[in-house]
């Protein structure tokens, strides 16, 4: 996943003045944007939990986020320890930030959540 937009804005919108986001600072949704063919792309966004405004969005192939959430589903079921970690890097791989998450929402062309595709800890109600 690349982020290609300007990289001062990025930085400013993981680092407000204000405060400092941390894990439970953010949210990660992803939904499918187009379901036709072979190649299934939707749109990962990370928001700040607290003003609800977008810090990014990249394009990325759905096999690639149900990969992520199979896999941290697997975890979960073997040791009870499900998550993942998102990583955000420059181009030249400098980290900017990182979050250690246990829940990614996947919505549906509609908008709908799909239950299957998502990680949702248990005991969490959508």
């Amino acid at each position: 996943m690349t982020y290609e937009g300007p990289r001062s804005e990025l930085e400013t919108r993981l680092d407000p003045e204000d405060r400092v986001i941390d894990d439970d600072g953010i949210d990660v949704t992803y939904r499918i944007r187009d379901a036709a063919g072979t190649d299934v792309m939707g749109v990962l966004a990370v928001t700040d939990r607290v003003t609800g405004e977008y810090i990014l969005e990249v394009d990325v192939d759905a096999d690639s986020i149900f990969a992520v959430t199979a896999e941290a589903s697997d975890r979960s079921d073997h040791d009870g320890i499900g998550g993942y970690r998102l990583v955000i890097e420059t181009d030249g791989e400098e980290r900017l930030a990182a979050y250690d998450k246990s829940t990614l929402l996947v919505y549906g062309e509609s908008g709908e959540i799909l239950r299957d595709r998502s990680l949702i800890p248990s005991g969490v109600e959508i």
